[in-house]
C-alpha cells in the first residue's frame, strides 16, 4: 500500500527547532518545573517570529505528554508546524491515530508525528516495554502502517499483525489532510523501516561523506520498497556568532560549561536518557557519534565533535556546527547539496540562540538555496 507525503511543495528548505517545556540544556541546569506552559508558549512563539518552520516536542518516559504540549502551543501560534514525538509502546495505534488527527485538525493541519523506536532499553522498561531493539523497529513499522491506514481509509479495515489487532476499524474523525510521519536513526534496520513508512527521515549530523553513504542506503531501501525516498532531515547544535573567532570562543566556553556540569545531576534534561556510568548507549546513532568524536574534533567546513561527549566521554548530544553566520549557512548548504531539506537545530541557550539563528542564519540559507535554483528571494 502506498501513501502520498503531505508536505508543502513551495518551501525548499525548512528549519525545525525546539518546542521544549523548560530552558535546561547541557549547559543550563533545570530550575523550576520540567514542563512550564509559559516557557513552551514563549519559545514556540519566538521560533515562529524568527523564521523557523517547525518545533519539536520531545518524548521522555518522565516528561510531559508531547501531544498535549503541542496542543497548548498550537493554541498560541498561527503558522509554525508541530513535530510531536511518540513511542509506539505507550498506546494502541488506533488511539494514537485519533489523538494526532484531532490535533492536526485543531491546529489547521500543522502536525507531523515523529515515531521513536526507543534507543535505550532501561528507558523503555520504565514504561513497561521489554522488547529488544530489533523488535522495537518491527513494531514501529507495523504501528506506522496502522496509523497511515487509519488516517487515509474511509472504509472499515481489519489489521492482524504480530503486535496489533484492529477489527473493522474506521476513523471518522480524520483530518482533512493526514498528519505527516517522520522517523529516524542510524542503524541499517532504522533506515530500512524509515524508507518503507516515513515522509521524513532524520539523521544525526555526521561528516558529508558518511552522511552521503547513509543517504544512499536509505534511498536504496526506498527503491526496494517501491516508494519515493523520504525527505531528508539532519540534526546539529549550531554555535554561531558574527565572526568565526567569536563563534569559536563561544564554542570553547560551551564545552567548558558542559565539563563543569558533567558530574551526575539529580535532575536531567528531557533530551538526556538515564544511563549506567561507563556504559555506552545502545542506539547506533550515538555509537557512530562516539566513533566520530574519537576520530577528530573538526570535520568538513564547520563540524565540531566535542559537544557529543558528556561525563566520561560518553555521547549525549548531536555534533555542532561552529562559525560565523555565513560559515554555518554555507555548511548547511553543503548538506542541501546532498539532498537535505530539513534541518533540526537547537542551541545551548534555547531561546536566545533560536532568535539569533533565525534572524541571521536562516535568511542566508534561504538565499543560498534560491541562488542554486536560479531564483531571487523577495522580502
Amino acid at each position: 500500500m502506498a501513501w502520498t507525503a503531505c508536505w508543502p511543495s513551495d518551501v525548499a528548505v525548512e528549519f525545525l527547532g525546539a518546542g521544549y517545556g523548560n530552558p535546561s540544556t547541557e549547559t543550563t541546569p533545570l530550575v523550576g518545573p520540567v514542563w512550564d506552559p509559559g516557557y513552551t508558549r514563549e519559545i514556540v512563539r519566538a521560533h515562529e517570529a524568527s523564521g523557523w518552520d517547525h518545533v519539536l516536542f520531545p518524548y521522555a518516559s518522565d516528561g510531559p505528554d508531547p501531544a498535549q504540549a503541542a496542543a497548548w502551543a498550537a493554541a498560541h501560534t498561527d503558522r509554525i508546524r508541530l513535530r510531536v514525538a511518540h513511542r509506539p509502546n505507550v498506546s494502541a495505534p488506533t488511539f494514537a491515530a485519533k489523538t494526532f488527527a484531532t490535533l492536526d485538525t485543531a491546529s489547521g493541519g500543522r502536525v507531523t508525528v515523529h515515531l521513536i523506536a526507543g534507543g535505550l532499553t532501561s528507558d523503555q522498561r520504565a514504561e513497561g516495554d521489554d522488547l529488544d531493539k530489533d523488535a522495537r523497529y518491527d513494531r514501529l513499522a507495523e504501528y506506522a502502517i496502522v496509523l497511515l491506514q487509519s488516517w487515509t481509509s474511509s472504509r472499515p479495515f481489519t489489521h492482524v499483525g504480530p503486535y496489533y489487532r484492529a477489527q473493522e476499524f474506521v476513523l471518522r474523525a480524520r483530518s482533512p489532510a493526514r498528519p505527516g510521519l517522520s522517523a529516524g536513526g542510524a542503524s541499517r534496520r532504522a533506515l530500512e523501516v524509515g524508507a518503507r513508512v516515513a515522509d521524513v527521515f532524520a539523521f544525526f549530523g555526521e561528516p558529508l561523506a558518511a552522511t552521503a553513504a547513509q543517504v544512499q542506503l536509505l534511498r536504496s531501501f526506498a527503491a526496494a520498497a517501491d516508494r519515493p525516498s523520504p525527505r531528508l532531515q539532519i540534526a546539529f547544535r549550531p554555535i554561531v556568532a558574527p565572526t568565526d573567532e567569536e563563534a569559536w570562543a563561544k564554542a570553547r566556553a560551551i564545552r567548558a560549561r558542559i565539563d563543569e556540569l558533567a558530574a551526575p545531576r539529580a535532575v536531567r534534561t528531557l533530551t538526556e536518557a538515564p544511563r549506567e556510568p561507563g556504559k555506552l548507549p545502545e542506539n547506533t546513532a550515538n555509537l557512530r557519534l562516539a566513533e566520530l568524536a574519537a576520530s577528530g574534533e573538526r570535520h568538513d567546513r564547520a563540524l565540531w565533535t566535542p559537544t557529543v561527549a558528556g561525563a566520561g566521554g560518553l555521547p549525549t548530544s548531536a555534533t555542532a556546527l561552529v562559525g560565523s553566520y555565513r560559515t554555518v549557512a554555507d555548511a548547511l548548504l553543503d548538506y542541501v547539496d546532498l539532498g537535505f531539506e530539513i534541518f533540526g537545530l537547537r542551541g545551548y541557550d534555547l531561546l536566545a540562540d533560536a532568535v539569533e539563528f533565525g534572524e541571521n542564519v536562516i535568511p542566508l540559507v534561504h538565499a543560498g538555496v534560491a541562488a542554486r535554483a536560479g531564483t531571487t528571494l523577495t522580502p
